[in-house]
């Protein structure tokens, strides 16, 4: 059985939400979504009980109509009739109809329907077997040529033994007829729906011309909401930025009871949490600094007695005038006592650095220079384990003292933790000079390179253990950082350790003519 279908909202076609940036436009889309499937589903509910309701009246009004014709045209009607008394009774019923247009057709005990107008559409099959089974008026919604037509069916019963013919009035509500009642004639008619189309499409397009001012009215409540909701978000961005920025005391007001307010008193509360362990922090990192920084200036002037003290024991040892193991004990207490000499003055500079009081010193010089300079005065120059490339000018701005350090202290750690050879390498790449000091050892463990600048760390797991304090590497990173440089740290891929300083070259440091 087919039934016409009216399209879609044009607008419902096209629609393709994408999807949106930023919390407000995707809370005024939203709000707008949620308006338009409410003005949608509203629009579509109200649809589909109007066009139900044209309809049913159109079929109503239709069967109502046909019998009334029925109950005046069929008692004059000759039974059997020929096809020619069926011919003129669709005729008669084609011109009561009107202004309705029937097309009207009837066929004798199953015959082929006959008719007087030759366009008639033809008679469904569904609706003859509906009709010759139920044996009461039948309609049904089909479709001819491109247009929606309303097809009746309708049999004709006997009233009385006399032989008179009726339709028989309870026909139309669903009331069965009596089966020995039937006169075995049945009249077919249908009309086209048009003007009902018309109307529903006319409901249709009221639908559309309505849905965008709906949605412009709904855009302002859309952004009041979204201006009510984004106001409390944006003051928390705003705070948590502040903070970011070091305003710890930032606090924000939290009017009303909702889920927002809410969010505003923890950001508060977190605020304040994080206000007081900072300043806690803050307190106990300047005591530690305290401490260090006194406890070093407090060894200083003890361990300079015991260095003299030892340098006295030291010339005796030497001499051969100690016993056997008196000399050791001598020894052994010299290197002690230099080695905490060592961390002494070192403590000393990191103090410095924390205070932010440590002096630099800047010089023009040949890189270069520095190395082989750095080399000679540790006794590396010629020494075998310690190589030198150094194959093209490299002019730096630095203090000299401070990348002396740094020079100093990458290849002591090489030639204590790694396998000689170790190479010194300076190349000009750009604006900046690098200097590579590779070893030829077991590397740096990958859990340990992140930690390797810090204070105090020693990877003992993987290097033997050594006198140093394990402030070295930490002090040169410093001092590269004083120097406008960087330190970095890596494994080369044939094995070894590679440190990396790397310096602005003299045109681009600060302060050179």
């Amino acid at each position: 059985m087919r039934r016409f279908r009216l399209p879609l909202c044009s607008a419902a076609r096209g629609f393709r939400p994408h999807a949106p940036r930023g919390l407000r436009v995707r809370l005024v889309v939203a709000f707008l979504l949620a308006a338009a499937f409410g003005a949608l589903l509203t629009a579509g509910l109200t649809f589909h009980r109007a066009r139900a309701a044209i309809l049913d009246r159109a079929e109503e009004t239709a069967v109502a109509d046909l019998r009334t014709q029925l109950d005046s045209l069929a008692p004059d009607l000759t039974l059997p009739p020929t096809a020619e008394d069926l011919r003129g009774l669709t005729r008669q019923i084609d011109q009561a109809g009107g202004a309705r247009a029937w097309h009207a057709s009837a066929s004798y005990r199953g015959g082929e329907p006959v008719t007087a107008s030759p366009g008639t559409p033809p008679v469904p099959d569904e609706l003859r077997r509906a009709v010759q089974d139920s044996g009461r008026a039948v309609h049904q919604r089909t479709e001819h040529d491109g247009r929606p037509w309303l097809a009746l069916g309708m049999p004709v019963a006997y009233t009385d033994d006399s032989g008179d013919t009726d339709t028989g009035t309870d026909t139309g509500t669903g009331t069965h007829a009596d089966a020995g009642s039937l006169s075995g004639l049945t009249v077919y008619a249908a009309f086209p729906l048009d003007d009902d189309r018309s109307d529903i499409d006319a409901l249709v397009t009221a639908a559309e011309a309505g849905a965008v001012p709906a949605l412009a009215l709904a855009l302002v409540p859309a952004l009041f909401a979204a201006r009510s909701v984004l106001r409390p978000v944006r003051r928390l961005r705003h705070g948590a930025e502040r903070i970011a920025a070091g305003e710890l005391d930032t606090r924000l007001d939290a009017p009303g009871r909702d889920e927002l307010a809410d969010l505003t008193r923890s950001f508060n509360t977190m605020a304040e949490t994080l206000e007081r362990d900072s300043a806690e922090l803050r307190r106990l990192e300047a005591g530690a600094r305290r401490f260090a920084a006194d406890v070093a200036h407090e060894l200083r002037t003890p361990l300079a007695a015991m260095a003299a003290v030892t340098e006295v024991l030291d010339e005796d040892a030497a001499s051969g005038v100690l016993p056997a193991d008196t000399e050791d004990a001598v020894r052994l207490i010299s290197e002690e006592v230099r080695a905490l000499a060592r961390t002494v003055e070192d403590l000393m500079e990191v103090s410095r650095f924390d205070a932010k009081a440590a002096p630099v010193h800047r010089e023009d010089v040949d890189l270069r220079t520095l190395v082989t300079k750095t080399l000679q005065l540790r006794g590396w120059a010629h020494d075998e384990r310690v190589r030198a490339d150094l194959p093209e000018p490299a002019p730096v701005r630095v203090d000299l003292r401070r990348i002396d350090v740094v020079l100093g202290n990458l290849v002591a750690n090489a030639l204590h933790h790694g396998r000689p050879p170790v190479t010194v390498a300076v190349r000009v790449r750009g604006d900046r000079v690098r200097v590579t000091v590779t070893d030829r050892g077991p590397g740096i463990p990958d859990e340990a390179l992140p930690y390797v600048f810090d204070r105090f760390y020693k990877a003992d797991a993987a290097r033997p253990r050594s006198g140093g304090s394990g402030l070295g590497l930490a002090i040169a990173q410093e001092n590269a950082a004083l120097n406008d440089g960087t330190l970095t740290a890596a494994n080369h891929p044939d094995g070894g350790a590679v440190f990396t300083l790397t310096l602005p070259s003299a045109a681009s440091s600060p302060g050179t003519t």
